[in-house]
């Protein structure tokens, strides 16, 4: 920056010299160039932002004209994407009826079924009852008329009365069994008839057991000689579960005739005898009565019937009987446009 020096003579005291003095030093002078400083300053920066701000509307304007043109093209492809989906929507919505009509009928159909088949079951137990209570009123059969029996279906529960002779040698206990809600043994013990001489296994009846000797049998009379036994003809008992390989011997699980007549070496008949009467020789024989289980099937095709009566009145309600009101909003869900 200019300045001026300026020679003075300043009078400083005795003794001292002059000297040179800078004018701008002056604070009038300094302010004056201050505020031509900052003025030539502001001069500069606006030359150079000028060409900035300028740039910066162009680019503003530039972006304006493209997020309009592009607003608008978001628009035509919203439009064309809501088309499209409601076309989609309702080539779904037939499927999805068709499908749903599909799967109703077709549980329904199977729970009516089943509901019927429960029915013909029971159907078939109230018939095998009252063939059982018909065989039960017929005559008792003797040895010969045993002889003469073909088929166990035919003679299955009609009473007998047969006179033999016990084979003591292989009486068996059947453990696990109960009478009265008591567990303990049912006996059985080939009887050998007096005419025939066929040897058919009878089910004399049931003692309790002692649970501290788990191994020890009861006593039980196997009255010698000739004897009478009244009964009627019966399947053989029925069996359980049985882990492992089926136990030999005096005590067992289960009995099968078959395996049993090549054990014991006896021509054993396929049906067993089982012995009614009063209790005697130390058995019961209070024999529960055979429960066939009528009304359990009865309960069950209830539960079918009203399973496919709960289906079908689902399926109406939702497709036909629902409000109107449902219908159209599901139709006419709200669709959100793409995303930019």
């Amino acid at each position: 920056m200019p300045f001026c020096l300026i020679w003075e003579k300043v009078a400083l005291g005795p003794g001292r010299n002059s000297r040179w003095v800078d004018q701008s030093k002056f604070p009038g002078q300094q302010n004056t160039s201050k505020e031509k400083d900052g003025h030539a300053h502001t001069q500069r920066q606006r030359a150079r932002h000028a060409p900035r701000l300028a740039w910066a509307t162009v680019a503003a304007t530039q972006h304006e004209e493209q997020c309009h043109r592009k607003a608008g093209e978001n628009g035509e492809k919203s439009k064309a994407y809501k088309v499209g989906h409601k076309l989609d929507y309702l080539l779904n919505l037939k499927r999805k009826f068709y499908l749903v009509t599909a799967a109703a009928l077709f549980f329904a159909v199977l729970g009516i079924y089943l509901g019927f088949w429960q029915l013909g079951r029971a159907s078939e137990k109230e018939a095998m009852h009252v063939a059982m209570q018909a065989q039960a009123s017929q005559s008792p059969l003797d040895a010969v008329g045993l002889t003469q029996l073909v088929n166990l279906a035919d003679g299955l529960y009609r009473p007998v009365r047969v006179a033999g002779t016990w084979e003591s040698a292989h009486t068996v206990f059947l453990d696990n069994r109960q009478m009265d809600g008591k567990v303990g043994f049912f006996v059985l013990t080939p009887l050998r008839l007096q005419t025939s001489g066929q040897v058919v296994l009878v089910q004399r009846g049931w003692v309790g057991r002692n649970f501290e000797i788990r191994d020890r049998v009861p006593a039980v009379q196997t009255p010698p000689g000739l004897v009478w036994v009244d009964g009627q003809i019966a399947p053989p008992p029925s069996k359980l579960y049985e882990p492992g390989v089926p136990g030999l011997g005096l005590i067992r699980q289960n009995l099968d005739i078959d395996r049993f007549r090549s054990e014991s070496g006896l021509a054993l008949a396929d049906f067993t005898i089982r012995q009614s009467g009063l209790a005697s020789d130390g058995l019961r024989r209070d024999w529960p009565v055979v429960a066939l289980g009528v009304e359990k099937h009865y309960g069950y095709a209830f539960q079918w019937f009203a399973l496919a009566a709960l289906i079908l009145g689902l399926y109406l309600w939702f497709q036909f009987f629902r409000p109107p009101t449902a219908r159209f909003q599901e139709t006419q869900s709200h669709v959100p446009p793409p995303s930019l």
